[in-house]
C-alpha cells in the first residue's frame, strides 16, 4: 500500500492525485482512473495537499473496535482548499464548528495505520 502520507516534508503533506486530462483532484492518490473522466495510468499524477480546508461535519465516536483509539473522539469531515472532501480526527482538546477553517493536518504518531494519525487542528494564522 502507497502512504497517503509525505513525511519527507515540514509540515507533512497528504498524497493526492491530478488529473492531467480534466484537471480533478481527488484523494488518496490512486492510477485506477480518474473519477470525473475515466482517464487513468499516466494521465494521473501525484501531487501534494496541504491539508487545509473548511469543516463540513463532525460527529462524536464513542464505540471503537480499534484498541489503538480509544472513544471517545471527534471526527472532522472537511473539504480541502484543493478540491477533495476527507476525513480526520480533531486534535486532543479541540472541537471544530462546522464553517470553521482548519489545518494544515498534524500527524502526532504515524503508527501502521496512517488514517488514524491524521489530525485536524485550528488553522495557524500563518498558513494563509
Amino acid at each position: 500500500m502507497t502512504s497517503i502520507v509525505d513525511l519527507s516534508v515540514d509540515p507533512p503533506k497528504l498524497r493526492g492525485g491530478s488529473c492531467r486530462e480534466c484537471g480533478f483532484v481527488f484523494f488518496p492518490f490512486q492510477a485506477y482512473g480518474c473519477e470525473r473522466c475515466g482517464a487513468y495510468g499516466e494521465s494521473l499524477r501525484p501531487i501534494p495537499l496541504k491539508g487545509q480546508g473548511r469543516v463540513t461535519a463532525t460527529t462524536v465516536v464513542h464505540r471503537h473496535a480499534d484498541p489503538r483509539r480509544p472513544p471517545p473522539f471527534l471526527v472532522v469531515q472537511l473539504v480541502l482548499d484543493e478540491g477533495p472532501s476527507i476525513r480526520g480526527i480533531a486534535a486532543d482538546d479541540y472541537t471544530p464548528e462546522v464553517g470553521e477553517r482548519v489545518g494544515p493536518i498534524t500527524l502526532p504518531d504515524v503508527t501502521d495505520d496512517e488514517l488514524l494519525a491524521v489530525r485536524v487542528a485550528p488553522e495557524k494564522e500563518t498558513t494563509r
